[in-house]
């Protein structure tokens, strides 16, 4: 998930789009105009709160529609210092709730993806992302809109490469998965490690404890598809969290390959067994994508995404980015929303990604509000 420094402007098919009026019955993506990446969704009470890489801060959204962001509130829930090792390269900032505080997590890094050279030599290719890392803000009040967050501290993960964090929250405790190197400088592959915690800025598991729980080791994982040599971001990274309320069935979605071209897409683990941190209890869907690229509608790219759901609580939706052509790389990303199902078997069941027209949420009423 590594971006460009440069913001590039991008008018797009997909943003080429005018915003739905007020009362509309459908809406077309992108859900927010201009480029955005990495974002994330969460529903509290009627309102719905949306943040996503700026790289620069960390901003927040609130809207009461799920499908127009275009005339969301927007607060500034965290700017930088200078001179820190989250300071530069805001990415995936997450809002969450739990034992009701709201946190944000998220990657920084101290110098805009740029290490000395004698540290880059370590590496056995370059190594921009060396000194990315994990930081939660914590909340100051019981609205995730008007409260000031404050840096709670730095994720342990062990001075190596971090990046996507997530929480994961399960009966047998809290757990923070993440993005990760095999070691400090190993430079991708990038797999999904799991440690455990004892609250949501703690970490309590050593570094012989920390878990690989899925690898890029398939071709549709690696960059450029199916090398058998060169990892070079080849990743497991964006994961989240997803469970099938009928069934009880745990998840996580994750994003594969290299996040700048058309491959990249969700791959699957669910969790079999009743213990996070062991890997066989994990089982990874290696047939392939799960969401993926359609271009006979010019939707590539396809990736990491978030899961809510629709105003009265009966659909699932997926809130993804992705991108319209396959030249423009970090810079063309939009950020989208579809309704998903479920499978026979248990297992989500998503659409194949487009621009639309779709129908609006269930409980989306015709002035952009909630029942």
């Amino acid at each position: 998930m590594l971006y460009s420094s440069i913001c590039f402007v991008l008018v797009s098919l997909a943003s080429l789009a005018a915003a739905q009026p007020s009362n509309a019955a459908t809406y077309t993506n992108p859900i927010l105009n201009g480029v955005g990446a990495d974002p994330w969704v969460i529903k509290d009470g009627n309102s719905y709160y949306m943040t996503y890489t700026t790289s620069t801060n960390i901003t927040t959204l609130k809207s009461s529609s799920l499908t127009d962001w275009n005339n969301a509130e927007a607060a500034l829930a965290f700017s930088p210092p200078y001179g820190f090792p989250y300071s530069t390269d805001l990415w995936a900032p997450e809002l969450h709730k739990i034992n009701g505080k709201w946190l944000i997590i998220f990657t920084g890094d101290p110098n805009y993806d740029s290490p000395p050279p004698e540290i880059d030599a370590f590496c056995p290719f370059n190594c921009p992302a060396v000194y990315h890392r994990m930081f939660v803000l914590e909340g100051s009040g019981s609205d995730p809109f008007t409260s000031n967050y404050t840096m709670k501290g730095e994720l342990n993960t062990f001075d190596q490469f971090a990046i996507d964090g997530t929480y994961f929250q399960h009966s047998t405790g809290l757990y923070h998965v993440y993005s990760c190197w095999e070691n400090a400088f190993s430079s991708w592959p990038a797999s999904l490690c799991v440690t455990k915690m004892s609250d949501p800025w703690t970490v309590i598991s050593n570094v012989t404890e920390r878990q690989v729980i899925s690898a890029p080791t398939n071709p549709w994982e690696q960059t450029p598809y199916g090398r058998a040599v060169n990892y070079r971001l080849a990743s497991n990274e964006g994961p989240q969290q997803l469970t099938n309320k009928k069934t009880n069935q745990t998840f996580i979605i994750y994003s594969a390959a290299r996040s700048d071209n058309r491959n990249y897409c969700l791959g699957q683990l669910e969790l079999i067994g009743n213990d996070p941190m062991n890997p066989q209890d994990w089982r990874k869907n290696n047939d392939g994508c799960v969401f993926y690229q359609n271009p006979l509608e010019h939707a590539y790219g396809v990736g990491h995404a978030s899961f809510t759901t629709s105003p009265d609580g009966s659909e699932d939706w997926i809130i993804y980015h992705g991108l319209s052509t396959t030249s423009t790389g970090w810079g063309g990303r939009t950020i989208r929303a579809q309704k998903f199902g479920w499978n026979d078997d248990g297992t989500p069941r998503f659409p194949r990604p487009g621009y639309g027209p779709y129908a609006v949420p269930s409980g989306q009423n015709a002035s952009m509000g909630m029942y």
